[in-house]
C-alpha cells in the first residue's frame, strides 16, 4: 500500500514538472514575440502614399478579337487539270477578271472544234430543209428534227466553251493574292488551292461579348481596336452586325465591327484588343491597383494615420472593389476622399506600424499605361 502512494506521488510530481515546462514555453515564447512586435512596430518604414480622390472614369468594355478579311477565298478550280501557266505574282494586287492561272485545255479546244462543225452542219441541214418544207417537199416532222439538231449542238458548243472557261482561273473579286503553293505542270483536282485571294480594306474584326453587356452595345457604336503586337497604333469603326443567337455553352455572343484599312495595317488572323465605350463619363473614387491587398478572407489597404506626437502609423481596413482600368482600380466602399493610402511597401506593414513618406518613387496610376520600349 505504502509502495502504491510512492508511485502515485512520484506520478502526480513528474504531471506537474511537465505542465511548468509547457506552460513555462508557451510564457516565453509569446514574451519574446511580443518583444519582437514592440521592436517591429517601433521601426519607421518608408512608404509611398497616395491620397484619395475621384477620377473621371470613362465606362468600358474590353475584349479581345481576331481581324477578318471583308471578303477572303481559297483561290481553286471546279475542273480537273494539267496547270499549263501561272499568270500571277504571289502578294499581288489584283482586279475582278483578272486571269491567274490557265489550265490545259488543247483538247477541250479541239473538241469545241470539233462540235462547232456539227453545229454549222446542223444549221445547213436545217436551213435546207426549211427551204424545202416552204414547198412542201419534206414533212412537218422532218423540219422539227433538224431544229432540235441544230438546238443541240449549239448547246453542245456552249458547254464545251464553259469547260474552256472553267478551266481558266480566273480573280472573282479584287484583291491581294497570298503565296502561290501550285507549279507549272502540276495536276489539279477541283477542291485544290492555287492560293488565297483577301480584300483587306475595309477589314472585319470578330469578338465575343458576355449575355450581362448585351444591352449596352448596339449597331453603329464606336470602336476602338489596338493590336497587342508591332504598332500600338489605335484603330477605330463601328459595330455592323450583332449576332442572332447566343452560344449556349459560354453565354456570349459574336459580334462584328468594321474597320477602313487604307494602309493594310490590319491583316486577317491578327489578334486585336476591342474597347467599346459603354456610358457616359463619372467621377469615380480610385487608387493605383499596388494599394490592394488582395487575400482570401477579403481585399485591404493601409490607412495612413497620426498620432499624439505627430507620428505617422498605419491602420488596415478592408475595401470593396469595384472595375479596373489600365493602373488604377475603383474603391466601392471602405476609403473615403482625402484618406492617405500606402502604394508601396505593405509587406513590411502590420496594424500600428509606424511609417515615414517616401514618394520619391511612386508605382504607376495611369488610366491607360503606354509600355516604354526598352
Amino acid at each position: 500500500m505504502a509502495l502504491m502512494k510512492k508511485n502515485m506521488v512520484r506520478m502526480l510530481i513528474s504531471v506537474a514538472i511537465l505542465f511548468v515546462l509547457v506552460f513555462g514555453y508557451k510564457a516565453m515564447h509569446a514574451l519574446f514575440h511580443y518583444r519582437y512586435l514592440s521592436s517591429h512596430r517601433s521601426q519607421v518604414i518608408d512608404v509611398s502614399v497616395i491620397t484619395a480622390a475621384y477620377t473621371k472614369w470613362q465606362p468600358q468594355l474590353e475584349v479581345v478579337g481576331s481581324v477578318r478579311a471583308q471578303l477572303g477565298i481559297n483561290v481553286t478550280t471546279e475542273l480537273a487539270g494539267m496547270i499549263r501557266t501561272i499568270y500571277f505574282s504571289p502578294g499581288a494586287m489584283v482586279a475582278k477578271g483578272d486571269l491567274l492561272v490557265e489550265l490545259n485545255i488543247d483538247p477541250d479546244i479541239a473538241k469545241l472544234h470539233q462540235l462547232e462543225a456539227s453545229a454549222t452542219l446542223a444549221d445547213i441541214i436545217y436551213r435546207r430543209d426549211k427551204a424545202q418544207y416552204a414547198i412542201a417537199a419534206i414533212s412537218k416532222a422532218t423540219l422539227d428534227t433538224d431544229e432540235a439538231n441544230l438546238k443541240n449542238a449549239d448547246a453542245m458548243v456552249a458547254q464545251q466553251t464553259a469547260v474552256i472557261a472553267q478551266k481558266t482561273i480566273r480573280a472573282p473579286f479584287s484583291g491581294r493574292l497570298g503565296i502561290c503553293v501550285v507549279n507549272p505542270g502540276q495536276y489539279l483536282n477541283p477542291g485544290d488551292k492555287v492560293t488565297s485571294l483577301q480584300v483587306w480594306d475595309p477589314i472585319y474584326v470578330d469578338f465575343y461579348v458576355p449575355q450581362q453587356w448585351i444591352n449596352r452595345i448596339k449597331v453603329g457604336q464606336q470602336v476602338q481596336v489596338k493590336m497587342t503586337t508591332g504598332s500600338r497604333q489605335s484603330f477605330a469603326g463601328k459595330i455592323t452586325t450583332i449576332d442572332a443567337a447566343f452560344d449556349p455553352s459560354v453565354r456570349n455572343i459574336q459580334v462584328e465591327a468594321t474597320l477602313a484599312n487604307p494602309t493594310l495595317k490590319l491583316a486577317p488572323g491578327m489578334f486585336a484588343v476591342v474597347t467599346i465605350n459603354t456610358g457616359a463619363v463619372t467621377n469615380r473614387l480610385t487608387l493605383p491597383q499596388t494599394a490592394i491587398s488582395f487575400n482570401p478572407y477579403g481585399s485591404t489597404v493601409y490607412l495612413v494615420r497620426e498620432v499624439k506626437d505627430t507620428r505617422l502609423t498605419v491602420k488596415q481596413a478592408f475595401v470593396k472593389t469595384g472595375e479596373t482600368r489600365g493602373d488604377q482600380i475603383e474603391i466601392l466602399s471602405g476609403v473615403k476622399v482625402g484618406d492617405r493610402v500606402v502604394t508601396s511597401g505593405q509587406l513590411k506593414l502590420q496594424n500600428g506600424s509606424n511609417i515615414a513618406i517616401n514618394n520619391k518613387v511612386t508605382p504607376m496610376n495611369e488610366m491607360a499605361p503606354h509600355p516604354i520600349d526598352e
